[in-house]
């Protein structure tokens, strides 16, 4: 087979680490407490040791184990007495404390008891305390936790001559504690108690700090909801707009984005009067700008407000799905309690850059250092053409939308002349809505005419686009977003009446160039993220009211519509709140927060309403959208990556040999009006996509002397030949990969190219990574199912394909698209017939091997002067006895499934034709099982070899323990007492 890549060790790791982040970050908690001090709202510097001896107190030496930490603060000691033992400021300063559970008194006293959630590896345990003191010196609780653990918590202060000397001492015992759970527990209660001094130390020094929190149900008063107190809501908004560009101090976008948030921060208050919001973010967003460059936009931005130390977040460069998917993200950092306070900006200076070019300067902003970076970057950035598109001049958005408009055209059946009329009337319906915006770059309102008609001042563009129907760049505009826990919203005196919650956010992509594409008229991609929003927020699109579908050209708004099943031509359902990219503005990625800012205040004057906002980036290619409303969520925010089902790429090429059908034609002209060339996008009857460019004009002349759409093509000589009536459009060839899902929760993946067994050529690599890559994304899906089409599963590396020079090596999985980046999600390889060669180190790829009593597996590679080393021989080393592998690497003969069941590597033989609805049903066993359970199992068993005996007891209890304190651990014993079936989170 072909080479592993370098880096596929690496990626392993990664990936594996990606999978487990929950539970890796609770057992190396230790290690990485520095980082997690930048994200993790109340985290301080460790501050001095204390000098004072502070002696242990009584009675701790009788638990199994103990933890202390101690440390210095200037404040007499009665100040510090008052506050630890003020039970309803625990939540400031005890980085252990969670939330109280029923009643509890104010504040210490000897003999009171009550119930607290305390935090143990980073998982909510239920601690039962009785105060056995409380006086000058400090306290004392014992009580009990989860699973029989008994817990103890002391304080102790000594006077010194700056202040006191305050010293915590936890303290844990029980069968659990001193088995596989202690050892991590402990660990991570003495950095806690460490944090809690720190904390406490900025409090009464005087510092403010970035707060804490209490982790209590806020209750919602206009619903009488009790809401989770991670529950995301927007509570701020602000936007920016300087029609006028100051030249002679040109303002900056970063600066720009600081007076957004400002505002937005002055919005959040209301009529009244909040703390302030800004220097106590968790974490900043950027959407980059496009007018100037910043190495950590974030960060600069963080530095403006005042919340320089906060964590840092900037979405890809490119891209107008940015903003929608930072606020996503930023929802999900507060659900998964990363962060209580979160700051999103973006802003544009193009009208003031265009200002100073004309006068021949250029702008003197902020240069950072070339080291600068922000802490994270979310969303793709991938080339946003291929080879055909560019040699056939589609590298700008209003070249491609033009031709995605013209075969939006061609599917409806409409007239030239209708068709423009009727994206002219939505577009004069959009000035109308921006003439009513305060912060629109241009509220004009305009007729259709106006819009539709080339003239003096509005030019044509590319047909059939005007310049009135095309995004305006040029603007300094800018906008800002709060995002805060409601625990923070209550905490810090938000009204209430500012709140909006984010209900759900979904994001997706398109088959990324937009000549490969199945069908140029549908999105597959926006129809997924937009089910899968509507369905986790309980409605249907028939219950949205205020929504804005991102409008950079006409078609964006007709795909968007037409995958949500919005009407696009109905004057009483408007698609836009804020005018969109023409009347409004533009402003390079950051449209997407425009939209939300305005959409938010709209919300909240009618509190019963859901608001959906989308956004997308290159053409059509990647999206994000997210569904709001002022009434509580019915449950958790969930940003989701919807695995869903692709259509079949087309190939594309540059030369029409032959006749194809016309799908889309536009004609770009200059800047003078003068026509500059034609692009056509043709099908041809095998399905595959040819691009022409034509720039002379008996060509032009031919294309628009009648409707060329839907119509047959050809080249005769040097001219194209249009010819014969209306007609369909070939449909796309078969994908070489097909993806489903079976019950929801199963994914299953099907290698579709029975004609060549199978075999894995360029293109199929590709489709298998993506399927994966699609299934580990989505958190739904639990177990992935791969088999192949016919009668074999698959014959290895498609050699003719190699031949060529097309290598079935992908950029990140590697060889045959899988072999060095396995899935980390459990995986079941269905195995009918021969499994050979690459087939072989495909299905050594999964956990679990379903096959046929007449599959076979081999590794033949070395009858062809080739080598296993895409994981064959590696594989079979670790899971086969030697002699066994040996056999398969010398010999190359293929080895029958009932050996290989007998040798452990298969785990079912069954009757031919039987592998799949037995893959199957095994998915859905394991999909029914504690999904975190199920992850951290096959890591375990996975990682176990590489252990030392000495180490593995230690490594596979920090492992363990997380689950074995985990909310799914508490369900699943529940679920058997009580004889019902488990509800499982995953926490």
């Amino acid at each position: 087979m072909v080479p592993v890549p370098p880096s596929s060790r690496s990626q392993r790791l990664l990936s594996s680490a990606r999978t487990l982040a929950p539970v890796l970050a609770q057992t190396a908690r230790i290690t990485l407490e520095d980082l997690a001090s930048r994200v993790r709202p109340g985290a301080a510097q460790p501050g001095p040791e204390a000098t004072v001896d502070v002696p242990a107190p009584d009675g701790i030496e009788a638990y199994a184990r103990q933890v202390h930490a101690v440390r210095t603060v200037a404040a007499p000691p009665a100040d510090v007495v008052a506050l630890v033992t003020d039970l309803d400021r625990a939540h400031e300063w005890l980085t252990l404390h969670l939330s109280w559970r029923g009643e509890r008194p104010a504040r210490m006293a000897v003999g009171e008891e009550f119930v607290q959630q305390i935090s143990l590896m980073d998982i909510p345990a239920q601690a039962r305390w009785r105060v056995e003191r409380a006086d000058e010196s400090g306290f004392e609780l014992r009580g009990t936790g989860p699973m029989g653990i008994t817990v103890g918590l002391w304080c102790s202060v000594v006077a010194t001559g700056a202040g006191a000397a305050v010293r915590l001492d936890g303290a844990l015992d029980g069968p659990p504690v001193r088995g596989p759970v202690g050892l991590t527990a402990v660990r991570s209660v003495e950095t806690a108690l460490a944090d809690s001094l720190d904390v406490l130390a900025g409090l009464l020094d005087g510092g403010t700090g970035r707060a804490r929190f209490a982790d209590e149900p806020v209750l919602h008063e206009r619903t009488g909801t009790l809401l989770d107190p991670a529950t995301p809501v927007v509570i701020g908004v602000g936007q920016v707009v300087q029609r006028s560009p100051r030249l002679d101090r040109p303002t900056e976008p970063a600066v720009l984005a600081e007076q957004a948030l400002r505002a937005a921060a002055a919005d959040a208050a209301g009529a009244g009067a909040v703390a302030d919001l800004l220097a106590r973010a968790d974490l900043v967003y950027a959407v980059p700008t496009a007018s100037w460059t910043y190495a950590d936009q974030a960060g600069l931005v963080a530095e403006l407000v005042g919340a320089a130390e906060a964590g840092t977040v900037q979405t890809s460069p490119y891209g107008g799905d940015g903003a929608q998917l930072a606020l996503n993200d930023a929802a999900q950092q507060v659900v998964d309690k990363a962060a209580h306070l979160v700051l999103i900006s973006g802003a544009e200076a193009g009208a003031t850059v265009a200002a100073l070019q004309a006068q021949g300067r250029e702008p003197e902003w902020t240069r950072q250092s070339p080291e600068a970076a922000p802490d994270r970057v979310i969303g793709v950035d991938r080339p946003a053409n291929n080879e055909a598109e560019t040699s056939v001049g589609l590298g700008a958005p209003i070249y491609v939308y033009a031709l995605l408009e013209s075969a939006l055209r061609g599917e409806s059946g409409a007239s030239a002349e209708d068709h423009q009329a009727q994206i002219a009337d939505l577009w004069s319906r959009h000035s109308a809505i921006a003439s009513g915006n305060p912060y629109a770059w241009d509220p004009t309102e305009r007729s259709a005419a106006e819009i539709g008609v080339p003239g003096p001042t509005n030019r044509a563009v590319s047909d059939p686009y005007t310049k009135l129907m095309c995004a305006n760049l040029q603007v300094d505009l800018a906008a800002g977003v709060i995002v805060a826990s409601v625990a923070a919203a209550h905490a810090l005196g938000v009204p209430q009446d500012r709140w909006v919650f984010l209900h759900a956010g979904a994001s997706a992509t398109d088959e990324w160039f937009v000549s490969e594409r199945a069908d140029l008229t549908r999105s597959p991609a926006i129809e997924a993220a937009g089910a899968a929003a509507l369905s986790h927020a309980g409605i249907g699109v028939q219950d949205l009211g205020p929504v804005d579908l991102y409008s950079c050209f006409p078609a964006a708004v007709q795909l968007g519509a037409r995958a949500l099943g919005l009407p696009w031509q109905d004057p009483a359902r408007p698609l836009s709140v804020t005018g969109g990219l023409t009347s409004a503005g533009g402003p390079g990625n950051n449209y997407g927060l425009h939209a939300v800012s305005t959409l938010v205040p709209l919300l909240r004057a009618a509190p019963e309403q859901y608001g959906l906002s989308s956004s997308l980036g290159w053409y059509a290619t990647k999206h994000a959208l997210g569904v709001y409303s002022a009434t509580p969520p019915a449950q958790p925010f969930a940003h989701l990556r919807p695995a869903f089902e692709r259509p079949a790429p087309r190939p594309v090429r540059t030369d029409l040999d032959g006749s194809a059908v016309v799908e889309a034609v536009t004609i770009s002209h200059d800047r003078d009006g003068r026509v500059e060339g034609a692009v056509v996008a043709a099908i041809t009857p095998a399905g595959e996509r040819v691009l022409l460019r034509r720039e002379d004009p008996a060509d032009v002349a031919a294309l628009t002397a009648a409707d060329p759409l839907r119509r047959t093509v050809r080249v005769d000589g040097d001219r194209l030949v249009l010819e014969g009536d209306r007609q369909p459009l070939p449909a796309a060839p078969e994908a070489p990969v097909l993806t489903r899902r079976d019950h929801d929760e199963v994914w299953v993946i099907t290698l579709n190219r029975p004609q060549a067994r199978n075999a894995i050529d360029r293109l199929t690599a590709q489709l298998l990574e993506r399927a994966v890559d699609d299934a580990e994304a989505d958190d739904s899906i639990r177990a992935i199912v791969l088999t192949g089409a016919g009668d074999t599963f698959c014959a290895g590396m498609d050699l003719a394909g190699a031949h060529r020079g097309e290598v079935p090596v992908t950029d990140r999985r590697g060889p045959l698209g899988l072999t060095a980046e396995p899935p980390t999600k459990p995986t079941i390889a269905a195995v009918e017939g021969p499994a050979l060669a690459g087939g072989f180190e495909l299905a050594l790829c999964a956990d679990l091997i379903i096959a046929a009593e007449d599959a076979s597996f081999g590794l033949p590679e070395v009858k062809r002067g080739l080598l296993a080393a895409a994981g064959g021989l590696w594989r079979t080393a670790t899971r086969l006895p030697r002699a066994v592998a040996l056999e398969l690497a010398l010999i190359g003969d293929p080895v029958p499934a009932r050996r290989l069941a007998e040798l452990g590597l298969v785990n079912t033989v069954v009757p031919q034709g039987e592998t799949l609805t037995t893959a199957l049903e095994v998915a859905r066993r394991i999909a029914a099982n504690a999904p975190l359970s199920v992850r951290v199992g096959k890591h375990v068993v996975e990682v176990a070899p590489t252990w030392s005996p000495e180490e593995a007891f230690v490594r596979q209890s920090e492992l363990a323990s997380p689950v074995l304190l985990s909310d799914d651990a508490r369900e699943g014993v529940a679920a058997f007492a009580e004889k019902r079936a488990p509800r499982w989170t995953g926490r």
